[in-house]
């Protein structure tokens, strides 16, 4: 036994997802096969973005960065899960726990900043187009990717060393399939307030003032292109924001919603399948949406086929 504030927990058990043993085998393939999409599909951006020189600008820059932190978030959460779910005994280790929930910060942030720094790009690109190349210079793009970096960082940090001073005692049953943050919390057998002040704290800075941001940007982007209204400028705006967009709306409508709006009717069932929301399936379709409405990306997928083609 330990004292203090030293936790007597060496491990905690992951419930995961309520799944009937029967459809087991079905969901882990299923499951498999998503991680596997997210892997491939955001690695080929990458990919895709450092081959084509012609896709060496701000906002590719900031996609790629955005394909890595989506690669890297789901794989936080991905393995444990499927190997979890072909265990006897779901357990991970303390360490682990907070290892897993340290990484999950730094690449949910990470997400959080770098879509309202595309949207800022886009709002520049589309309302200062004569401008667009002296406003994103290369020194600004690099810095607000690094500071990025930097604030998630230190915010994931500061909630790491926050859950560490906590006792944890008996109970080591996380109802969740990855160690969420609120789900510790519950667990914790010492005073947790002043954890949850700096989460609602942090929470806005982190997901609400971003959310504002962008959608500030598009309010200006909307009204900018309606002053001069044309067929042609309406496509500009779906062609260029839809993606941006689509991303924005599963990434926060599901954040927003788990943990600045919480329900006490709130289901561990309901939880979790809105956790998997932005933890698997957004970052499985970011790739998508991005390629698939991208005529430069999909130009770059056909030359790199066509160089294949031609060196065989």
């Amino acid at each position: 036994m330990t004292e203090g504030n030293q936790t007597v927990v060496l491990e905690f058990l992951l419930l995961g997802l309520p799944i009937p043993p029967e459809h087991q085998n079905l969901f882990y393939a299923l499951f498999l096969a998503m991680y596997l999409t997210t892997v491939l599909g955001n690695f080929l951006i990458i990919i895709l973005i450092l081959l084509d020189s012609h896709l060496h600008t701000p906002m590719y820059l900031f996609l790629s960065n955005l394909s890595f932190s989506d690669l890297c978030f789901s794989s936080v959460t991905m393995p444990k899960l499927l190997q979890n779910m072909q265990s006897q005994i779901p357990s991970i280790p303390y360490a682990g726990c907070l290892a897993q929930m340290y990484f999950f910060l730094v690449f949910g942030d990470l997400e959080s900043f770098l879509l309202v720094v595309m949207a800022y790009d886009r709002y520049v690109a589309i309302c200062f187009p004569l401008h667009y190349t002296s406003i994103m210079s290369p020194n600004l793009c690099v810095s607000l990717v690094v500071l990025s970096w930097v604030l998630t960082t230190f915010h994931a940090m500061l909630h790491t060393l926050l859950m560490a001073r906590l006792s944890f005692c008996e109970d080591n049953v996380i109802p969740h399939f990855f160690c969420d943050m609120s789900a510790l919390l519950k667990l914790a057998c010492s005073d947790t307030h002043v954890n949850e002040v700096v989460i609602f704290i942090t929470g806005g800075i982190i997901l609400v003032i971003p959310f504002v941001l962008i959608i500030v940007s598009y309010v200006r982007i909307v009204s900018s292109i309606l002053k001069v209204p044309s067929a042609r400028g309406i496509r500009k705006v779906f062609s260029t924001c839809g993606s941006h967009l689509s991303v924005v709306s599963l990434f926060y409508g599901t954040l927003i919603g788990l943990y600045l709006c919480p329900s006490a009717n709130n289901s561990t069932v309901k939880e979790t399948t809105m956790a998997m929301m932005y933890t698997v399936v957004t970052p499985m379709l970011n790739p998508f949406i991005y390629s698939l409405r991208n005529r430069d990306m999909k130009g770059a997928l056909g030359q790199v086929f066509c160089k294949k083609k031609m060196m065989v």
